[in-house]
């Protein structure tokens, strides 16, 4: 049994910027106040870009990153709870845009967790030998099903994609990506919804808040735990970027001292399953993380779902 390793990453944002400012037009807020209830400076916001356009894009980045082709590709897992098709599913339409041949191709949705779904899945996949060099996609155009009438959602949710090739390891070589720690509360999965054919999202922030800051952060050091990797050990800590103030809750109990945290939220809003990929992506771009080093992701929302590994930085 092989293990898997993150080779490369991509992102793709849109090109227009929604400022606080340009929200307050549309509902009773300001800046300061968004800033304050949720961190968030400036959002993206597609105008023509599909989620499978955003998810080419970053896959394509990834794939050009990695040194492989697409003649390599023999998976492609794309993590979406936006995407307005639902056949041919987003994976085989990434798989069209780009060429590759005959993969295993599926969509997952686990809404804001999706991310870390898919990879620990698409890590399975290759321990088991389906697989040997997969993408891995979180793609997301919340845009399409936000209600820029209500104030509770609308400042928060944004459009983007990120991406990651996946290989297997070489004989005698370390694991790259971490055992998954992975689970829901279904009893409470109405705190965020995305419910019927003409959908928009639904939240309730404060009971989502409270859970988010008291109870993830144990199961964030698990995944830790079964890496076997202290805490205090992490480069860096990737968490869905979903509120700055749970994100700084999160970090308080984990007690991760020398970690970089990712804040993307600021200039990239909340993108669900897009967001811990696009964070990762745009760490490594900057080179803020050596290679090698091991990075805590941690996906947590919709349905009350969560999952999270350590990974190794590419």
């Amino acid at each position: 049994m092989t293990g898997s390793r993150i080779v490369a990453l991509g992102h793709y944002q849109p090109s227009r910027v929604v400022t606080n400012d340009d929200i307050a037009q549309l509902v009773e807020t300001s800046d300061e106040w968004i800033r304050d209830r949720v961190g968030i400076v400036s959002r993206r916001i597609a105008d023509g870009e599909t989620v499978a356009d955003m998810a080419a894009a970053a896959a394509d980045k990834a794939l050009a990153n990695s040194g492989l082709t697409a003649a390599d590709i023999d998976l492609v897992v794309v993590a979406t709870c936006s995407s307005a098709d639902r056949s041919p599913n987003v994976a085989c339409r990434v798989a069209a845009k780009l060429g590759i041949t005959a993969p295993g191709a599926f969509d997952l949705n686990t809404a804001c967790s999706g991310f870390a779904y898919a990879l620990g899945t698409v890590d399975h996949a290759i321990r088991a030998g389906a697989s040997r060099n997969a993408l891995v996609i979180g793609a997301e155009k919340l845009s399409d099903i936000v209600d820029w009438t209500d104030r509770s959602t609308c400042i928060i949710f944004a459009d983007g994609a990120g991406a990651a090739v996946v290989s297997a390891v070489g004989e005698g070589e370390p694991d790259g990506v971490g055992p998954v720690v992975w689970g829901s509360v279904p009893e409470r999965g109405d705190a965020v919804r995305i419910e019927g054919w003409r959908p928009s999202i639904q939240q309730e922030g404060q009971s989502v808040f409270r859970w988010a800051t008291t109870e993830l952060a144990p199961l964030a050091r698990q995944a830790c735990e079964r890496a076997g990797v202290d805490p205090s050990e992490l480069a860096a800590f990737v968490p869905h970027q979903a509120n700055a103030r749970i994100i700084d809750g999160i970090v308080k109990r984990l007690g991760i001292p020398n970690a970089i945290v990712a804040k993307d939220i600021v200039e990239s809003g909340n993108t669900s399953a897009a967001s811990v990929p696009l964070a990762l992506s745009k760490l490594v771009e900057r080179r803020e993380v050596p290679s090698g080093a091991p990075v805590l992701l941690f996906g947590f929302g919709g349905g009350l779902t969560y999952a999270g590994q350590v990974v190794r930085c590419p």
